[in-house]
């Protein structure tokens, strides 16, 4: 089921929200939970209703295993092993689901022996509430688990506004939350903050993202089919890529934002306009937090970080982002964008260690510096995304050898320059408006955003722009509601998100 889709805001949202507060009303805790955990599943059980088995599988497993460790931990008993056979198991299934059929494609490929197998479908959501539970393992064998009863475990797990496509949360920033003893009462702020902020989202998804694929589609499906694009045609695809998956990514961090607060959870933060980033870190801070906050605590810094000694700094920094981009997608091409980055960010750790000390801290004040730091960063987070979206090394090389030919045929058509402009219009909005975050700085729309917030204050206060941040007003509620009806009315052929499919 999608957020984008007439099923979703006209019935099933209707329905769970109502059923929430109905029970909590009556001050039944458990009851809205329990409401609450089926109709997530129901949610999930909406795309297949047979991968029930396997989330309802992993939630009693991990939960279960998760007990057993406690217990030891508590009793200063060894329980290391008994983490690792977790650890082990979930990524077994992980590994089974995504990249079984990649490994057979690529054995076939090097020896020619082919397997009568049949093709394996990944279950929408398991990489996200995979790395979950795995985390949870982690941390209550570090101790810093308490216990939780099962019902709100599997509230933490499948809570479906984040269940298929993140943020991957920690166990602390949301079962803290469930058990508040008045979550479960209504709350008009958090009703007017929440629908606010899914509406917004709601509009990047269908109106911006879904324009911004019309155009980039038919340019990366002609560089698939071997066929060549003039300078101008690969730039167009490339930067309406880039915009798409930005809208794409940043509409639905919103929609899950504010279908969370709807319900009174405050999910972490996510997305912070990153395509702002004067450097590789920066835009890896901005850039799917959660994923870079996990990929940090449980692999990198487990690898030994920094620790170590430079050399050994950047091993991990490449091991780390090479399997981050295999976490994307059982594609060499994801590969190669995650080792790309690594690459990306072990010059650009170079360049601060060695290269220029005084530079360590942030980015010089220099407008002329701070300028050509972010379009480097800009051109190569862009290169990064053609491998993201090319299904092969051909087609992405094929369209990256058009983007630096410059004696290619210049055909300036109408249509060109129309998507042209929608393109930089897309970006206009990127650069210029503020994001989520920064729109609802006084109402803390995530967890850890104060630095955020409070950057947001003092630039607001020192420009006069003021009238920027959101507040429960008619003239808000106005505006809102037309996003609202536009993108509800474009809503006949819904696409799914481009992070369902990781």
């Amino acid at each position: 089921m999608l957020f984008s889709s007439y099923i979703f805001i006209l019935f099933f949202l209707p329905i769970v929200l109502s059923g929430y507060f109905a029970l909590g009303k009556l001050k039944n805790r458990e009851w809205s939970c329990a409401w609450m955990v089926v109709a997530s599943l129901f949610f999930y059980g909406w795309w297949n209703e047979k991968y029930l088995f396997l989330i309802l599988g992993s939630v009693i497993v991990n939960y279960s295993v998760g007990e057993f460790i406690r217990v030891l931990v508590n009793q200063e008993k060894k329980s290391k092993l008994i983490l690792i056979i977790g650890i082990i198991a979930n990524l077994g299934v992980l590994a089974y689901f995504k990249y079984t059929n990649f490994l057979i494609a690529n054995i076939h490929e090097l020896t020619g022996v082919s397997f009568t197998l049949q093709h394996i479908i990944l279950p929408i959501g398991l990489s996200f509430f995979t790395f979950e539970q795995i985390a949870y393992l982690v941390d209550t064998y570090r101790g810093k688990v308490k216990h939780y009863h099962f019902l709100d475990y599997c509230y933490f797990v499948t809570f479906f506004p984040r269940l298929i496509a993140g943020p991957i949360i920690r166990h602390n920033e949301v079962l803290t939350q469930i058990e508040r003893k008045n979550m479960h009462q209504p709350n008009i702020d958090n009703l007017a903050i929440g629908f606010s902020i899914f509406f917004i989202g709601l509009f990047k998804k269908v109106i911006m993202a879904d324009s911004l694929a019309a155009i980039a589609d038919p340019i990366f499906q002609t560089v698939a089919q071997g066929h060549d694009v003039t300078f101008l045609m690969s730039w167009l695809g490339a930067l309406a890529y880039t915009a798409q998956l930005y809208f794409d990514f940043s509409g639905y961090s919103d929609m899950a934002i504010g279908l969370a607060r709807i319900f009174g959870i405050v999910l972490p933060l996510n997305f912070n306009s990153p395509y702002k980033s004067t450097c590789i870190i920066d835009f890896w801070r901005n850039w799917n937090i959660s994923l870079s906050r996990f990929l940090r605590d449980y692999l990198y810094l487990p690898l030994g970080g920094n620790r170590k000694g430079h050399i050994r700094r950047y091993v991990n920094l490449v091991i780390t982002m090479l399997l981050g981009g295999l976490w994307h997608g059982a594609n060499w091409t994801f590969v190669m964008w995650g080792g790309l980055h690594g690459f990306y960010l072990l010059i650009n750790h170079f360049w601060r260690s060695y290269g220029y000390p005084h530079f360590n801290n942030e980015v010089p004040e220099k407008t002329t510096y701070r300028v050509i730091s972010w379009l480097v960063t800009f051109i190569a987070v862009v290169i990064g995304w053609v491998f993201f979206r090319a299904d092969t090394f051909s087609s992405a090389f094929l369209l990256l050898k058009a983007m630096v030919n410059l004696h290619s045929p210049v055909e300036l058509t109408h249509v060109i320059m129309l998507n042209y402009a929608i393109v930089g219009l897309s970006f206009s909005v990127v650069f210029i408006l503020p994001n989520i975050h920064q729109l609802f700085a006084d109402f803390k729309p995530t967890l850890d955003g104060e630095n955020i917030i409070m950057n947001t204050k003092n630039l607001i206060w020192r420009l006069n722009l003021a009238w920027c941040i959101w507040k429960p007003s008619l003239s808000w509620g106005l505006s809102l509601g037309l996003l609202f009806i536009i993108a509800t009315l474009t809503l006949s052929h819904p696409s799914i998100f481009i992070y369902y499919d990781f």
